[in-house]
This record gives structure tokens, sequence and C-alpha cells, in this order.
């Protein structure tokens, strides 16, 4: 049976999640913040396993959804359409971009654990962090292949790891997984995961992990 990706967020992350997708046989009902018509082109790369939607309808299509849009202090997800199910959040949190959130500069959460806080009904997994967006199509090797990268996955519910492990064994990658979501400052912006995302295996990987160390502004 064909799984549904829900994707919302079809910049340059969810537009790339969404080909290495289909490519693998996924359906993909994207969404972005303009409206579906908008998303013409797109969907006609895509092919006829994708289709364009609204935020809240890309989210009550799929079998498990991906949110490719950053973090607001005021949630602006789909909660109903999302509860129950898998979300897959490609966030980092950026001050340049999203403003300076307190408790996350504070250290007191991760942009994932508040993710999940706004959606409490959902199983929140921080996945495709830690690699620029091209080469989730570029980079991909077959399971065993000694030049094959590794991403991390974070999450408070272990069938939202597994669910992002095989996911990204189809796209190419191994996985390591760093939870629970308090854990996933580790592969944050400017940790050492993070600037080896073109060169780590799942070795590597483990020990940037470990290595990474949380830095609160005093």
């Amino acid at each position: 049976m064909t799984r549904t990706i829900g994707i919302i967020g079809a910049g340059e992350v969810g537009s790339q999640i969404a080909r290495a997708a289909v490519s693998v046989g996924y359906r993909v009902v994207i969404a972005n913040s303009r409206g579906p018509a908008t998303l013409a082109g797109l969907v006609a790369e895509l092919g006829p396993m994708a289709r364009a939607a609204s935020a809240a309808q890309a989210a009550a299509a799929g079998d498990f959804a991906v949110v490719a849009v950053p973090l607001k202090v005021v949630n602006d997800m789909p909660v109903e359409e999302l509860a129950g199910k898998i979300v897959l959040d490609t966030n980092n949190y950026m001050v340049w971009r999203d403003g300076n959130i307190p408790v996350l500069d504070s250290g007191e959460k991760t942009v994932h654990e508040l993710r999940q806080e706004q959606l409490p009904t959902s199983k929140v997994a921080k996945a495709f962090t830690h690699i620029q967006a091209p080469r989730l199509l570029a980079a991909g090797r077959p399971s065993g292949a000694p030049d094959r990268l590794a991403l991390s996955v974070s999450s408070d519910f272990p069938e939202a790891v597994a669910l992002v492990t095989r996911l990204y064994d189809q796209f190419g990658f191994d996985t390591v997984d760093n939870s629970p979501l308090a854990e996933s400052w580790r592969s944050g912006p400017g940790q050492p995961a993070w600037l080896r995302h073109a060169q780590q295996n799942r070795d590597e990987l483990i020990v940037n992990l470990r290595n990474a160390r949380r830095v609160i502004p005093g």
C-alpha cells in the first residue's frame, strides 16, 4: 500500500523532501502559505504522485506529516488534522530569522520540545535538520555503502524514531537516534554534527553528537 506524506512548507526543504519522497514511491500532498495554485509548477514537476492543498488538507491527507516551516511562538500548525500522527519537524531555531524566543534562549526547552507542546496530540520527531536540502537527492547511497552519510533523529516516541529511520534508509542515509527531544539541541546550528553534515558517517555522527556543548547566553 502506497503511503502518503503531508508536507507543510514548500520552500527549499519541503520541496526537496517531496522530490525524494516521490522518487521512492510515496504520494505527496504539499502546502505553502500562498495557496495551492502557486504550487502548480512544483506539482507538475513531481508528477502524478503529488498534489497541492492547504496546510490543513495536507495534514489530514498524510499518513504522517513533515513540517518544513519555522516555529512560531503562537502555534500556526493544524493541531486537529495532525492529531495522532507522527510529525517530522525540519526546523532549526534561527534568531536572525525567527526573533528571540526566551524559553529557547534560556535553554529551558529546545525548539522541538516547544513544537511538541504546540502539537500535544501528535508525535513530533526532529528530522532532516543538519543536511543541506539539495543533498537529500545527491548524497543518498545504498545500505552498506562505504560513503553512506548518517542523519540524526530525536523524539519522545520510539515509533516516530522507527518511522524516520525507515524514511532515512529509503532516501539513502543511516540513522543515529539522538532522543529524547530534550537532547535535540546536540544537532543544532553551530554544533559539531551541524558543521560536519556533509562528511559524517554513522560512527562519526555518534561522536559529533556526544561532543556537542550547550551554550546558554549569560
